[in-house]
């Protein structure tokens, strides 16, 4: 049976939004329509409407007269997705702890504590394992259109990750206790502690990738976002 328009265009649009996030693709050669379809054993309609669709999303960068390439972010890039995850992944961490922890989030959780102390960490398992955990995060937030906002910015972080080098055991280590940090908070339906345990977390993943690209940490009175002060805290309403 033969897919509606509409079916082929979304998949073609997620398969090469993920050849773009996994690097697979050359960031300094024009993307061809023909190969793409070949590639992928799609018409090039779909993949037509699929590189528009990239290009409106920020993934990709149409240049007149040269073609079409994968979008190379620059350092306001990397600030401002930072900035909007600040305020979307720490509200999802506040809705959360209002509304309680899932079954899927707890055993993202478990599934992260082994990392914490192995003697010899998988790096790459690891961060897998903290993305399944973001995810699950925001699908215990119970906000469709939070979860929604959060998956289109989530391809253009994918992007950034990939111009740094893989995190070190050390930090990815101490992303894994904050993560279990943030778990913690939501099982104790603390809204406040949840959402800064999230910022904190953020901001680290920050530091660190600058440190990774050689770019200057944060000022103390740069731009970015930083936790509030800690307040006397208080269990959010249910």
């Amino acid at each position: 049976m033969t897919k509606p328009p509409s079916l082929r265009r979304d998949d073609a649009y997620a398969r090469i939004r993920d050849l773009v996030v996994r690097n697979a693709l050359d960031p300094d050669a024009p993307l061809s329509e023909r190969s793409l379809a070949e590639t992928l054993g799609l018409g090039r309609t779909p993949v037509r409407e699929a590189l528009k669709a990239l290009a409106r999303d920020g993934l990709l960068v149409v240049h007149p007269m040269r073609g079409t390439v994968v979008r190379r972010l620059s350092f306001e890039d990397l600030r401002e997705i930072h900035e909007m995850r600040l305020g979307l992944e720490g509200l999802a961490a506040y809705l959360a702890a209002c509304r309680g922890p899932t079954q899927e989030l707890d055993a993202c959780a478990a599934a992260l504590r082994p990392f914490a102390a192995a003697a010899d960490l998988d790096v790459a398992a690891a961060q897998e394992a903290g993305w399944a955990f973001h995810d699950a995060l925001f699908r215990a937030a119970r906000n469709g259109r939070l979860t929604a906002a959060y998956e289109a910015l989530r391809a253009q972080s994918g992007l950034a990750l990939r111009q740094m080098p893989r995190y070190s055991a050390e930090r990815t280590r101490v992303a894994v206790r904050e993560h279990l940090d943030i778990h913690a908070a939501v099982t104790a339906r603390d809204a406040e502690l949840a959402q800064r345990c999230m910022w904190r977390h953020l901001l680290g993943a920050l530091d660190a990738r600058l440190q990774a690209l050689g770019l200057p940490l944060p000022s103390a009175d740069a731009p970015s976002p930083r936790p509030a002060p800690k307040r006397s805290r208080q269990k959010s309403p249910t």
